[in-house]
């Protein structure tokens, strides 16, 4: 048995002992050793061995190490947990919940909301100060093709620049030299208005610093807070330090886990998966063991609900990654 996974292989041999999950996982909901009790705050902290729980002095509660984790209330054990961790952490396009509970042995359904359940831990890595430059900005649209559309649906749905009906994805790059790897921050907006993605440039990068666009009019008005230059993608697509080239391959690979992966996703998760992508991305120079553990060391203090993440009226979207 290894000290530390390093691949798939290695983690389903380690984590395959309930013993070894529970360690790992008290190491990381309790990483100073120092157990408190979630219900009355006391430290007076016994052992229920046979059932490998804690339990309150005090108020003689039982404690689990899931409690106040992303596997809060689950009846499957780490041993599943840790490998969906491991696989949603270092698959490059992401996996189904199709291929994942087929792995595992669990629904769909099930899988479906245990990804969802490891993306809101993906997505909440502290984003830090806003970049030094030079950035890049760039914005890229997620729907379905006209090309895959009935000729009447395509001309109802597809007018103008043929992005309506599509949710808009914007993203923020900070280059790096040497051998540092680039860094991406990206959301999901609401309108490609000038306010927007003004307000969203000068929130994630510094006042001065250098920022590279495409010729779009919204970006015109940076000039008065950022070194602005863009490149017109109708004439060319790089000039010397002027391209966006950095975040355009954020959005192929992004582009490349829905395409390839999730197939459809609902407007409504989309921020789900672009936080999937971004931590993904911004960790690539870890090796697998190290990803994983950067995952694992975000899931306390968050819980996703299952009537939370389908809606107030407990309605399903299975059908949808």
């Amino acid at each position: 048995m290894c000290d530390t996974p390093k691949t798939l292989m290695d983690a389903i041999r380690y984590f395959a002992d309930p013993e070894v999950c529970d360690a790992y996982m008290r190491k990381i909901k309790w990483p100073d050793g120092k157990v408190v009790c979630p219900h009355c705050g006391s430290d007076r902290i016994g052992e229920v061995k046979t059932r490998r729980l804690l339990r309150c002095k005090d108020c003689r509660r039982q404690i689990s190490a899931k409690v106040g984790t992303i596997f809060e209330s689950s009846p499957l054990g780490l041993d599943k947990w840790f490998v969906a961790v491991w696989s949603v952490a270092n698959c490059k396009n992401g996996i189904s919940s199709h291929e994942l509970g087929r792995a595992i042995g669990v629904t769909q359904k099930s899988a479906w909301f245990m990804l969802h359940r490891v993306r809101l831990a993906m997505e909440a890595a502290d984003e830090g100060g806003p970049f030094d430059g030079p950035a890049e900005a760039d914005t890229t649209y997620v729907g379905g093709k006209a090309e895959n559309m009935h000729k009447a649906k395509r001309a109802k749905v597809i007018k103008g620049r043929g992005t309506v009906g599509k949710t808009a994805v914007h993203g923020v790059l900070q280059r790096t030299e040497n051998d540092s790897p680039s860094i991406i921050r990206a959301e999901v907006i609401e309108r490609e208005d000038a306010d927007t993605l003004l307000g969203i440039v000068r929130r994630h990068v510094k006042r001065g610093a250098e920022v590279y666009t495409d010729s779009a009019p919204a970006y015109a008005g940076l000039m008065t807070s950022h070194y602005h230059d863009a490149v017109d993608h109708s004439v060319e697509y790089v000039a010397d330090q002027i391209h966006t080239n950095g975040v355009e391959n954020f959005w192929s690979l992004f582009k490349r886990s829905i395409k390839g992966t999730y197939v459809a996703i609902a407007p409504f998760h989309l921020f789900r998966y672009v936080g999937e992508q971004v931590c993904r991305f911004n960790s690539r120079k870890l090796n697998d063991g190290q990803r994983f553990d950067a995952v694992m060391r975000r899931v306390t203090g968050r819980r996703l609900t299952y009537r939370v993440l389908c809606g107030i009226d407990g309605a399903g979207f299975m059908g949808l990654e």
